[in-house]
């Protein structure tokens, strides 16, 4: 099993799409971290005002609470999607005005809309008649746009069955929402995190424009639709190690096609919202790891396979390794190259993504402590980081950029202080 098989052998093409801080930040760790890098965030962000220019965007901080990056979106006029009060707190601590806000989860508490209200966000999202009138009694007056269901067909996370309602109901819920004294303001779509195809956001458009005519009918104006978030990061594998290509030129333009058909329905006074989040800092985020074993193990089938345990995986740092592939690199290593299972250092059977997925190919002399680098893996390893799981602490979190690497900034407030544990 000295030879790659069907897994191809991973190409300079994987270093080459870091940026020069990245890359730096990451040969110059001598520790297990994560780092971002500013730089590359803030040039995605301006890439994307360029694509879409009519829009307004509210950075879906779930992704990446660190504050650094939040203060960066803040400085180039993003706005955020919080999806609890404790993530508009931060937000605001971060420069973020809550006129730039909106609370963007359609779960939430009585306690959770009133605070949320306190802290001056007027716009909430909804999917159901209940929340409608719990806004209407905390949050009295407040703008609300309702959330219309997709399929999520062609995304890796489709989001479908919690959150949203079907077009005919999405009337009915900003209907009511006017009977309650709210402001009925828009409508919202998400068409799956990691959305693949074009496809999905033409079928989510047209949905959108049938949901606008019928309130339209009924007197009913809408000032703004989200189109929510699901733009692709670019720097995952497919499952048979090869780079995948989204076919963002086309997502953009079909995109741009359908708020021109949705302007046209309204009459040219209509708003239009996006909500990226993975899009945004996925590709500029880096864990640089180590090996903690490199072993061929007997199978219970009787054959033997290679099993790559790293410093870092599901529990601190790598929570999606189930769902994406990420590339690896291995400083100073070179081939020959063998298939390998990819599992993480805790002692939970969990912490393994599935050879169902693909083997990865790695270096056949992987020693204990040579470092590995994990690249497009900054969207929610922070945030789904754990406090310290089987004692393994989270990774520190770095950011850089043409000043060099230096530790996140953690912002202040019981609050931050819990989130700063999560890097």
């Amino acid at each position: 099993m000295t030879s790659t098989g069907t897994v191809p052998a991973p190409a300079a093409a994987d270093t080459a799409r870091l940026g020069p801080y990245l890359a730096a930040a990451l040969a110059a760790a001598d520790e297990d971290r994560i780092v971002y890098d500013l730089a590359g965030i803030g040039e995605r962000y301006a890439a994307l005002c360029r694509q879409l220019p009519r829009a307004r965007v509210r950075f879906a901080m779930k992704a990446c609470p660190v504050d650094d990056v939040l203060t960066l979106l803040a400085h180039r006029g993003a706005g955020i999607d919080a999806a609890s009060p404790g993530e508009a707190e931060r937000a605001l601590r971060a420069g973020i005005p809550a006129g730039r806000m909106h609370y963007g989860n359609t779960v939430k508490s009585d306690q959770d809309i009133a605070a949320a209200h306190r802290l001056g966000i007027r716009d909430f999202a909804t999917d159901s008649r209940e929340d409608v009138a719990a806004l209407a009694a905390h949050a009295p007056g407040a703008r609300v746009f309702c959330r219309v269901t997709t399929s999520g067909d062609g995304a890796v996370w489709a989001l479908g069955e919690k959150f949203g309602c079907p077009p005919g109901e999405a009337v009915r819920v900003l209907e009511r929402a006017r009977q309650a004294g709210l402001v009925p303001a828009g409508l919202s779509v998400h068409v799956g995190s990691q959305q693949l195809t074009a496809r999905a956001w033409h079928d989510a458009l047209a949905v959108l424009a049938e949901v606008l005519r019928a309130l339209m009918r009924r007197g009913i104006r809408p000032e703004y639709v989200n189109l929510g978030g699901g733009l692709p990061a670019l720097g995952y594998l497919g499952d048979d190690g090869r780079p995948l290509e989204p076919p963002l030129d086309t997502i953009f333009a079909v995109i741009r096609d359908g708020m021109a058909g949705l302007r046209r329905i309204a009459g040219g006074s209509l708003g239009f919202v996006v909500e990226p989040g993975r899009h945004l800092v996925a590709d500029h985020g880096a864990i640089r790891a180590h090996v903690a074993r490199l072993a061929r193990r007997r199978m219970p089938d009787g054959g033997r396979r290679y099993w790559l345990y790293l410093s870092c995986g599901k529990f601190n740092g790598l929570y999606e390794m189930d769902d994406v592939r990420y590339r690896l690199v291995f400083p100073g290593r070179t081939g020959p190259y063998v298939p390998a299972v990819v599992a993480g250092p805790t002692c939970d059977s969990a912490d393994t993504c599935s050879p169902a997925r693909g083997l990865v190919p790695v270096p056949e002399t992987l020693a204990s402590g040579d470092p590995v680098w994990v690249l497009s893996c900054g969207a929610y390893a922070t945030s789904y980081m754990t406090r310290g799981f089987n004692g393994i602490a989270p990774l520190p979190c770095f950011v850089t950029g043409p000043q060099g690497p230096r530790p996140g900034r953690r912002a202040t407030g019981r609050a931050a202080d819990e989130d700063s544990r999560h890097g």
